[in-house]
């Protein structure tokens, strides 16, 4: 097995980051072509590239034999995040270790996810510390070099964040265990002294990871810029994003005043239409749930706060991007339809047969097949060339975080916690008679329960249902419990399975076990490709594997 002084310290330019060599593990990350550390940083253009180069890294990391995948952010955080939950189902193999929650430390979807989240972050270190020594010039201000530190910290944090979820217990399960969180990398790993350090790093704990991940997003917000050109507008950091991101930690940590207080600098006001408050852009709900995932809106809409690029030439590839996975089958689309809506989730009570994420503009069937003829999202459409964007974060998890939040404050049911969830519900749900009102929730529980479905509802096909189940894994009045159960996805044909205007009964279908929070399959194991290589972590690797 090669070491740490086999990770490059040099900045990969964009264009050639499409491909990396291949690798064994993160420790052996090693770019066919770069530009040296002196170079890289010698002039603005360079600067420039180095930047959009850890944007490429977030967007498309390495493989199994250096294949070029959605790692970790191009189309595997929703993957992942989705078929760890209960409201998909994994029509095929493709994702079925992660459905069934099958894992072992040689996995390789986790262990590429541990991968690509390092080097992503090892990339955003160098390019700190390049950016370190740069002097401002006629060409490359102090605003964009400070701009440029902004990016890197905060992609340092979302992914040191995405690490947490899948590795860690959440934060609400003894936050100061000394080992409990990750190895939270603030300095660049090069060759010679600082690889040979790295490689001895163990974890700290998950109050220290998310101490250090918000020290980040603080410091990201104050140093990014306020708006962007239209074409960078959802795929370059900005201090919304940063604010946007905090108010999603933050929940995870239970801190329910900062959510709001965060919130607040995106969506003021005590009813609809909120505003964010000055220097941190302009952002609103669409007026269709599909909005921003229509091919005219999805590179350009008022909703998506952060999303992540994918164009035709640079994307998941057929084996990864997110159309070729979550569409149908069927002529003209050709998609694989290898993930589909759970009937777990579709025949809820709560998610009305009137709502319009039912409609045909957010959902199609597909033709029968084994394991098809199910319900499929519409929310990435180019199963060709691949463009869809990868969201990250929108603005109606924004105003969804500050619903729960500012009612986990409140005792009685809270109006503007009320107003900030119809916000979002109502324009799906569009007949008056089916809306809620203050009455509708005779506690404030009740309020919050609405809220957590509507999340559900929202975000489903957008990789956040995990991140709920993680967070709420322990809650005292909304606990999942641990992994909740799901439809078995051996099922061959799951038409009758839906409940419809035609089918108002639908047929009962088998179910997979729910996996209880106890069970060391509630999050993954260290990779077998990382503790092979540092003892330290090898020490510490996650009970039960």
């Amino acid at each position: 097995m090669k070491n740490l002084k086999k990770y490059s310290a040099k900045i990969v330019v964009a264009v050639l980051l499409v491909a990396f060599s291949a690798c064994d593990d993160i420790l052996d990350f090693q770019p066919a072509n770069a530009l040296s550390d002196v170079t890289a940083f010698a002039n603005a253009g360079n600067i420039e590239l180095a930047v959009v180069g850890v944007y490429n890294a977030a967007q498309s990391g390495f493989y199994l034999g250096g294949a070029v995948r959605g790692y970790p952010f191009g189309a595997a955080h929703v993957q992942q995040g989705d078929n760890r939950g209960e409201d998909v189902i994994s029509t095929q193999a493709f994702f079925g270790i992660t459905y069934d929650a099958a894992h072992s430390p040689t996995t390789a979807n986790n262990d590429f996810m541990w991968q690509t989240l390092y080097a992503l972050i090892n990339q955003a270190n160098v390019v700190l510390q390049g950016l370190e020594g740069s002097t401002p010039s006629a060409s490359l201000t102090q605003a964009t070099i400070d701009a440029y530190k902004g990016e890197m910290l905060f992609l340092r944090a979302l992914a040191h964040h995405e690490l947490l979820k899948h590795f860690a217990r959440p934060y609400s399960d003894n936050p100061s265990a000394a080992t409990g969180g990750v190895v939270y990398r603030t300095t660049a790993v090069t060759d010679g002294p600082s690889a040979d350090a790295a490689a001895q790093l163990g974890r700290t704990s998950v109050q220290a990871c998310y101490d250090l991940l918000l020290a980040d997003l603080n410091q990201a917000e104050t140093l990014l810029p306020e708006t962007r050109s239209a074409t960078l507008k959802i795929t370059r950091a900005t201090k919304a994003a940063a604010v946007a991101i905090k108010t999603r930690v933050y929940l995870h940590m239970g801190r329910w005043a900062d959510v709001v207080t965060e919130g607040n600098k995106l969506a003021a006001g005590s009813s609809a239409p909120f505003a964010a408050a000055t220097g941190y852009g302009s952002y609103a709900l669409t007026s269709t749930p599909i909005g921003p995932f229509t091919a005219a809106n999805s590179k350009n809409n008022s909703e998506s706060i952060f999303s992540i690029e994918n164009n035709d030439i640079d994307n998941a590839g057929v084996n990864g991007a997110l159309p070729t996975m979550y569409n149908v089958s069927k002529a003209p689309v050709t998609g694989r339809a290898l993930v589909c809506i759970s009937p777990v989730l579709w025949n809820q009570p709560w998610f009305l047969d009137s709502d319009l994420r039912k409609g045909t503009d957010m959902v199609d069937t597909d033709a029968p097949g084994p394991g098809r003829a199910a319900r499929f999202t519409k929310k990435y459409s180019d199963a060709v060339a691949r463009t869809d964007n990868a969201p990250v974060i929108r603005y109606a998890e924004v105003l969804l975080n500050m619903a729960e939040a500012i009612q986990r404050l409140a005792g009685a049911p809270d109006a503007r916690a009320l107003a900030l969830l119809n916000a979002v519900r109502n324009r799906s749900v569009t007949t008056p008679a089916d809306q809620f009102t203050i009455a509708s929730f005779a506690t404030g529980n009740d309020l919050i329960t609405a809220v957590l479905r509507e999340r559900r509802i929202e975000f489903l096909c957008e990789g956040l249902r995990w991140s709920d189940i993680h967070r709420l894994a322990q809650d005292p009045t909304f606990g999942t419990g641990g992994i909740p159960a799901k439809a078995n996805r051996t099922v061959t044909n799951w038409s009758s399975f839906y409940r419809t205007a035609t089918n108002p009964t639908p047929a009962a279908f088998s179910m997979q076990a729910a996996i209880p929070y106890s069970d060391p399959r509630f999050i993954w194991p260290i990779p077998a490709s990382e503790t092979t290589v540092n003892p330290v972590l090898a020490q510490q690797q996650n009970p039960g594997y």
